[in-house]
């Protein structure tokens, strides 16, 4: 059965406003509120303003909790561009609760990203400061 994170479309934009104001501690910021977060800017903008908004809100979160090291381009872009590929397919009549409990469902696992990158290139430096392409088989979202 999946998991139902949220009950409201209120408790998905709670989510985003405490991420915004960096009431999270690092380690209660997880993949699934990365998820929602990047679903709600999506919804709100086109997807190269939606990139930006959470490229500059994860650099000023990381900056806030005094984190170096943990901001990685190439991560950012895979999962916006699959974040995108799912809102581009969903529903758009289901309510935003609805909506972020099926995507944290469908995008669940971060390893995922594995399938298209080998551990070399995705840890490198140079996909942190960068978007690099996918070298184990090319993104199909």
């Amino acid at each position: 059965m999946p998991n139902k994170l949220y009950q409201t479309d209120e408790d998905v934009l709670e989510v985003v406003r405490r991420f915004e104001s960096c009431a999270f501690a690092p380690d209660e910021f997880k993949h699934r509120l990365h998820l929602s977060v990047a679903l709600v800017y999506l919804l709100d903008s086109p997807y190269h303003v939606a990139l930006e908004r959470i490229r500059s809100n994860l650099k000023r979160f990381i900056k806030h909790h005094g984190l170096t090291g943990v901001y990685h381009e190439t991560l950012t872009v895979f999962w916006m561009r699959k974040v995108r590929a799912f809102a581009e397919r969903a529903d758009g009549a289901l309510g935003l609760a609805q909506l972020a409990n099926e995507l944290s469902d469908a995008c669940a696992d971060p390893r995922v990203v594995f399938d298209y990158y080998s551990k070399a290139r995705i840890e490198s430096d140079k996909a942190r400061a960068y978007w690099l392409d996918s070298d184990l088989k090319p993104l199909d979202f």
